[in-house]
């Protein structure tokens, strides 16, 4: 979502993104992850004529630091400059930093340009690297055009805690959500989890499942199992909402905050990383030394008294996206002109 809305939305920019390529045996319709295709030297090597720069995202979680410098290696061979958006400065799926930032280490250094999203994710690069990076915002994460209407409801909390991803600490949120929640007639808590939580395998997390049937069972919350909602599905579980708060101990940015900024839905959200500068937000500390309960429930009762309206303007978010596919094609521009003065 987020590559394909680095795009303008109105004309062409002037920039082809090569299409994700799908592993061998994969079918076509597969949505299951895998580490990109195109974070490979053989790969590099054999496609090095059907592109120009090599911008780099996600997808390096199973990369060691050999394998990056190894990629680095063959780009600087293919004179092939290499842009890194450096969305997570701590891996939201890594409890320890220590094989992210090794990872980071690499790629930092190397990358002919750094971009990522918030001055103080720029600071702290700026901080630990030494090297400048272009701060260019997030794009729109759901298109005008699919915003569902919102439907009369009682104020809703939500906590959705997905599939327990290692930066997730439900159950201390849980206890103040539904201590404060509890003080309104009018108001309801909804918490949703993944499917593959509850049934037996690698994500089961039985402790949890059980804090939560009791919950429900006292009658604290509505309980949603279920599988991983589509884009439709998410948008409109979202409108639904009047708060959703985030339990998040670590991490950088946020493309759910993103998303509840286009729809109109209030975030409540950890002060651990930067969220607090891409949109409007209500934050409480939450980290790995512990929660601020008396600033969470604060948050929570300033959404229900207060009801902050949020909701990003759709026509300002178009020239936004219009300034961001710009500051990209300039970005490609300045790093292809530089490496052409440039001896390998």
């Amino acid at each position: 979502m987020y590559v394909r809305h680095l795009a303008d939305p109105d004309h062409e920019d002037g920039v082809v993104r090569l299409a994700d390529p799908l592993p061998c045996g994969a079918p076509s319709t597969s949505v299951r992850w895998w580490p990109p295709v195109m974070l490979d030297p053989q790969w590099i090597d054999e496609n090095h004529d059907a592109f120009d720069v090599f911008h780099l995202h996600f997808g390096f979680d199973t990369h060691g630091p050999e394998s990056l410098a190894a990629i680095v290696s063959a780009l600087r061979r293919r004179r092939k400059p290499l842009v890194f958006t450096v969305h997570d400065l701590h891996n939201p799926h890594q409890p320890d930093t220590m094989a992210h930032q090794a990872q980071l280490d690499v790629l930092v250094p190397a990358a002919d340009a750094l971009v990522t999203l918030t001055p103080g994710a720029a600071k702290l690069i700026a901080a630990r690297w030494g090297r400048p990076a272009l701060v260019i915002p997030h794009p729109h994460v759901v298109a005008a055009d699919d915003i569902p209407a919102r439907r009369p409801r009682p104020f809703t909390v939500g906590l959705h805690a997905k599939s327990l991803r290692p930066n997730m600490a439900p159950l201390p949120v849980l206890e103040v959500l539904t201590e404060v929640v509890a003080e309104w007639p009018d108001a309801r808590l909804r918490v949703d989890i993944h499917t593959e939580i509850v049934e037996p395998g690698p994500k089961h997390a039985p402790e949890t499942v059980a804090a939560l049937r009791e919950a429900q069972d006292a009658g604290l919350l509505t309980l949603h199992v279920h599988d991983f909602f589509s884009d439709e599905e998410l948008w409109r579980y979202l409108t639904d909402l009047d708060l959703s708060v985030l339990p998040y101990t670590f991490g950088t940015h946020s493309g759910w905050l993103e998303a509840c900024h286009d729809l109109g839905t209030t975030v409540a959200t950890s002060t651990c990383g930067f969220y607090d500068q891409q949109q409007p937000c209500l934050t409480y500390r939450h980290d790995q030394s512990g929660l601020d309960t008396e600033a969470l429930a604060d948050a929570v009762r300033y959404a229900y008294h207060k009801r902050p309206s949020w909701q990003a303007d759709p026509g300002e978010r178009r020239r936004q996206r219009r300034r961001i596919a710009h500051a990209h094609r300039a970005l490609y521009e300045r790093v292809l002109t530089r490496n052409e003065k440039t001896r390998w």
